[in-house]
């Protein structure tokens, strides 16, 4: 009957680590502790570390960069600038309905999981994230920055449902879905009405999350991303009436 071999300790530091990642302690994209500060945080020696790091690296886990230190790499791949389904989302612009139905589903379930399971610190960050994007909306004439910000609010909420496939598969849909925040952005934030309504929205999410419902943030998740949607196609088709309408008057003319 054959032993198993016993893990080593940098082995089952490198676990620890993967955990750590997954459960979104440490980020994708952002950079880990240094050396020191998790050595004394983990409790092991920097060699015993740096091996495990090593084991990371070996794997495409982490990747380490120039002055910048080791970075989570994201367990699910991001869509690069040249990706094709970049490329068609730019081109072919009736793909932001397809992206805004994923994101109802998504989004809606993230909600339900942040209410769930957020930590205090989780709504901390929430709370934080919620008010900076309340502050420019009031404030901000800046159509990207209010974009980047309502991206945000809901980027920490995902986060904040601990589960890491979800809050990696939003991420690396990042740059998709920022482009879909920044259209709701050009088009609904100048109507008072729809303004008002999402407005509304995020403060019915932010309170449910806090609140710790999650039925009630799924639905008001749900319903937020699903009215941005019928509004942008509602404007479509009004466009479209009335270029229909500017040709007819050409040619009776």
């Amino acid at each position: 009957m054959s032993r198993k071999r016993p893990v080593s300790l940098s082995s089952s530091l490198a676990r620890r680590l993967e955990q750590l990642i997954l459960d979104g302690t440490l980020k994708s994209g952002k950079p880990i502790p240094s050396e020191r500060q998790l050595a004394e945080r983990l409790g092991v020696s920097r060699n015993i570390l740096r091996e495990a790091l090593k084991e990371l690296r070996g794997r495409g886990v982490i990747d380490t960069q120039h002055g910048r230190g080791s970075i989570v790499k994201g367990l699910v791949p991001n869509l690069e600038q040249g990706n094709a389904l970049t490329y068609l989302f730019r081109e072919h612009p009736r793909t932001l309905y397809d992206l805004l139905e994923v994101r109802e589903l998504l989004e809606g379930r993230a909600a339900y999981l942040a209410a769930d399971r957020g930590t205090e610190e989780d709504f901390h960050r929430i709370t934080h994230a919620f008010e900076a994007m309340e502050q420019a909306g009031q404030e901000s004439t800046d159509p990207v920055r209010s974009a980047q910000l309502d991206h945000a609010f809901h980027q920490t909420i995902s986060e904040a449902s601990h589960n890491p496939v979800l809050v990696h598969t939003l991420q690396s849909l990042m740059e998709l879905m920022l482009n879909s925040v920044l259209a709701s952005v050009n088009n609904l934030y100048h109507r008072e009405t729809s303004k008002k309504q999402i407005d509304r929205h995020h403060r019915q999410i932010y309170n449910a999350v806090i609140g710790r419902q999650p039925d009630w943030a799924q639905k008001a998740a749900t319903a937020h991303i699903r009215n941005v949607r019928e509004r942008l196609l509602e404007i479509e088709q009004e466009e479209q009436r009335l270029d229909r309408s500017s040709d007819w008057e050409k040619l009776l003319r």
